[in-house]
């Protein structure tokens, strides 16, 4: 998989059945998502994370946030509060389209197509957060590692990511079958037994090669914590990362 079979899948996936696709539980498919509800999980999201932030000693309002693969804008309109603007970027122009449709900001969230494989269209320091939750996971791993490098260069020193990321498999049926099932395999199974409009990848990055990404590229985790309990069939962990500040800041 590269990031053009990525583009084509949540392409289609964004045009068929977009929220499910954003927050896939049971229940949720064919747009059986109460919008009101949907967007409640992302105030969740964010809520939890400020406190997180707060206790770490860093920053809960920002001028300029990145929202990195936005989806629908489930977080964009949750952090969009606590900002002054909310740039918020995705690979696939049917999210977007839904994500303009849902908006109820106060006209602080722009939607940006992004489907390159970098953040090129972002100068050096331009943002003081940096959030993705539920995404990185659906990249291959080159993407993922390149992209990381992106945020802390995105960011403006002394500035925070927010990075949710899968660290290992569980021990439930579906976790092993992750494990030892070929992706091919498992790509046919979910579009011909379990009927999804694309596949979705699933991508671990172990804890150990986080912390040797962020330390390469002038990153400092100054927190971490267990993710929200999205799935059960996957250890994931919420990251808060500071870029290290200039030697004349």
């Amino acid at each position: 998989m590269d990031l053009g079979d990525v583009r084509r899948d949540w392409t289609t996936l964004g045009a068929e059945d977009p929220l499910w696709a954003v927050l896939v539980q049971p229940g949720k498919r064919g747009g059986q998502w109460d919008v009101e509800e949907f967007l409640a999980t992302g105030r969740a999201d964010v809520e939890e994370t400020a406190g997180r932030l707060r206790q770490l000693g860093l920053p809960n309002r920002w001028e300029r946030v990145l929202d990195f693969g936005c989806g629908v804008g489930r977080l964009s309109q949750a952090l969009a509060p606590h900002a002054g603007e909310v740039v918020a970027v995705d690979i696939a122009p049917p999210m977007l389209e839904t994500a303009r449709r849902l908006d109820r900001s106060a006209g602080n969230i722009r939607f940006v197509l992004n489907d390159a494989p970098d953040l090129s269209q972002f100068p050096d320091g331009h943002f003081d957060l940096v959030y993705s939750a539920l995404v990185l996971q659906h990249l291959p791993r080159p993407a993922i590692d390149h992209y990381l490098a992106e945020f802390l260069r995105v960011l403006r020193p002394g500035g925070t990511a927010v990075l949710g990321l899968p660290t290992e498999r569980a021990c439930t049926a579906r976790g092993i079958i992750w494990q030892v099932a070929p992706f091919r395999m498992i790509s046919w199974a979910q579009r011909h037994l379990l009927n999804y409009p694309a596949p979705m990848t699933m991508t671990v990055v172990p804890h150990t090669d986080m912390v040797r990404l962020m330390a390469a590229q002038g990153g400092d985790i100054v927190g971490q914590w267990r993710d929200l309990r999205y799935s059960e069939d996957w250890v994931s962990m919420r990251y808060a990362v500071r870029r290290a500040q200039s030697p004349n800041d």
